[in-house]
């Protein structure tokens, strides 16, 4: 009998909140760097999830803060303002937006088969648009897989970029 192929894809980990863990396919990932919230500029009359924007590469990138876009707790109202946070770079089709993350945990490869999807049993719908399901892993805890495409098109702030 033939075994079935795993279709792995390379995944970063990081923390949603206090107890949720989500990822982000690395092939939606141009890079990971860290940013003091002075380097930030707030634009007025944004969504409270816009962060602002940050001089990247000599261009302009926005920053959202993902956790309050997905309806939990703001890293601004959680966040140290003297200590730096990880953004973590998205692209799709030349755009480019700046996800802001609490903690990063690892590299992981993902068997992509085993994605489930999002559905709203479990998810609101707010939140449910922006996913791509999710895994379970071998702790038997929900790994929330997040969607970079549709967080980039996202209509919430996709008018100003």
């Amino acid at each position: 009998m033939l075994e079935k192929e795993l279709q792995e894809q390379k995944f970063l980990t990081f923390h949603l909140g206090d107890k949720d863990t989500a990822v982000i396919s690395l092939s939606n990932i141009t890079e990971v760097l860290q940013v003091s919230p002075l380097e930030i500029c707030g634009v007025p009359q944004m969504p409270n999830c816009v962060a602002g924007i940050y001089n990247w590469r000599g261009e302009m990138l926005w920053l959202i803060d993902i956790e309050g876009m997905l309806g939990y707790e703001s890293l601004s109202q959680s966040h140290n303002l003297a200590s730096k946070m990880m953004a973590v770079v998205v692209t799709n089709e030349a755009k480019h937006l700046g996800l802001l993350v609490r903690q990063l945990m690892d590299i992981e490869s993902l068997d992509v088969d085993s994605l489930k999807p999002a559905n709203i049993d479990l998810f609101s719908q707010d939140i449910a648009s922006f996913l791509q399901g999710y895994f379970i892993d071998a702790n038997e805890q929900m790994v929330i897989s997040l969607d970079a495409r549709a967080i980039i098109e996202s209509p919430i702030w996709n008018i100003h970029n």
